[in-house]
């Protein structure tokens, strides 16, 4: 695929997050025919299934978001050994009414960042069992484990670490990869 758009979705509304932060390194990383677009998750209101059958118009557009894409990345930090209850929620939004869940064989993949070496691992597994159950394609290698430093990323997603830079380069051509396999795929299959 010569042209793509990849959707992120950032685990933390904090605007400090070291995740958002990243995730503008990623999209300054892109390479060339790819575009990263983040796929916001703040102004989403609490899952409830009373809301299966009138959706509130911010979780159509959330899926809608997710449907326009040809892969999501989820940034996310880890809270308590698992994931933010605020991308739980953005989850459980992208999977209901049940039957018409936005990650069915969407390409996606996992990553994130804290001061710890592998300080998001835990957060990774639970939410790569939860894409599992979506049946959402997701990127094994490279595992996304990026330990943050001081000025490791800038505001603008400039890196400055070149290992670092190097790796998440790889990483974006690797989903790029998984996401040109799933495109060559029939519909239905």
């Amino acid at each position: 695929m010569t042209n793509r758009t990849i959707g992120y979705i950032v685990g933390s509304i904090s605007s400090t997050s070291i995740n958002r932060r990243l995730a503008k390194a990623l999209e300054r990383l892109a390479p060339e025919g790819t575009t990263l677009v983040e796929i916001p998750i703040k102004d989403l209101p609490f899952y409830s299934v009373d809301h299966d059958a009138d959706f509130p118009q911010v979780a159509v557009d959330f899926k809608q978001a997710i449907a326009d894409v040809n892969g999501v990345i989820i940034v996310t930090p880890e809270y308590s050994r698992s994931i933010p209850g605020v991308l739980k929620n953005a989850l459980d939004w992208a999977a209901r009414p049940y039957g018409q869940n936005a990650f069915n064989l969407k390409p996606t993949a996992v990553i994130g960042t804290s001061g710890s070496g592998i300080g998001t691992a835990a957060a990774q597994q639970h939410l790569k069992a939860i894409l599992s159950h979506f049946n959402a394609p997701t990127l094994g290698q490279p595992e996304g484990y990026v330990q943050s430093t001081p000025g490791l990323f800038g505001e603008d997603g400039e890196v400055t670490n070149d290992e670092t830079a190097g790796f998440l380069t790889g990483y974006l051509e690797a989903f790029g990869d998984l996401i040109d396999r799933y495109a060559e795929v029939p519909a239905g299959v």
